[in-house]
């Protein structure tokens, strides 16, 4: 993985840095895990836009990635390493003994032809899926379940990984990237070793429309607008806001609580704040 800067023959060029990945296969993605992904730039079934700034963007077909690595104990095989358009990290095509084919995230040290299983007596290994009590204490690890058999729900984009802490009875303390400590159950799977394309935090896009290709619309500060639009607007001039930030709807933005469902509480040993 190395970072890219490119000779400034235009503004947008000048300060573009982007990835290369080494590691990348120059094989076609596979068409049986492929799925149409459908545009509605924000809207819900009654076409209201209830996410801002999305829209347009270039096509892509959605991978169909394996979470769950439910395949116990069946050998695989690496067969490429392939671009995901539809998230940061890169993904794996792995073919196992049975004949299946499934995409993996792939973690940093994952390269063709390498061997991956599931199971509690896989080895620990970079792409290896296993119960966190069968995880040796201090290894690091991706695509964790937060509920077994659920598949993995957190530490997914590119260079995360979280880290065995300690072992509390039916419960596994884990490091997060955001260096909050939960609770696991042990029996969650959970895949060894960091994920790849670590360099992918410090790319720089250059230019604006660089973010259009990945369906961002343009975002409008709140004091450039009118009353009717926003409470931070109107006035003669830049004025300041006169009153505490709030959203586009009057609810306060800093500091106010929306998190309705806090049943998951209790599994957090220490706060990411």
């Amino acid at each position: 993985m190395a970072l890219k800067t490119y000779r400034p023959t235009s503004p947008g060029r000048r300060g573009r840095v982007s990835t290369v990945s080494e590691e990348l296969t120059n094989t076609p993605p596979t068409k049986s895990l492929l799925v149409p992904a459908t545009k509605n730039a924000g809207r819900n079934n009654r076409g209201v836009i209830t996410v801002r700034h999305r829209g347009g963007g270039s096509k892509r077909m959605l991978r169909m990635v394996d979470f769950k690595r439910n395949k116990a104990d069946v050998p695989g095989r690496v067969m490429s390493i392939e671009y995901d358009p539809g998230r940061t990290a890169n993904i794996a095509l792995v073919s196992y003994a049975d004949g299946d084919k499934r995409y993996i995230l792939a973690p940093q040290g994952l390269a063709m032809g390498d061997a991956v299983v599931s199971g509690r007596e896989a080895p620990i290994k970079p792409g290896n899926a296993l119960p966190l009590s069968a995880i040796p204490l201090g290894t690091l690890v991706h695509n964790i379940e937060l509920t077994p058999g659920r598949g993995g729900q957190i530490v997914h984009s590119a260079g995360g990984s979280a880290q065995l802490m300690g072992k509390e009875g039916d419960y596994v303390v884990v490091r997060l990237p955001s260096q909050e400590l939960r609770r696991i159950h042990s029996s969650c799977l959970a895949t060894v070793g960091q994920l790849g394309n670590v360099e992918r935090k410090n790319v720089k896009f250059g230019k604006a429309g660089a973010v259009r290709w990945l369906g961002r619309r343009p975002v409008v500060r709140g004091t450039a607008m009118t009353p009717r639009d926003h409470p931070h607007g109107g006035g003669e001039g830049k004025t300041p806001r006169g009153m505490p930030p709030k959203t586009p709807w009057g609810k306060p933005a800093l500091g106010y609580k929306t998190r309705k469902r806090t049943t998951s509480d209790r599994f957090i040993v220490r706060r990411r704040k």
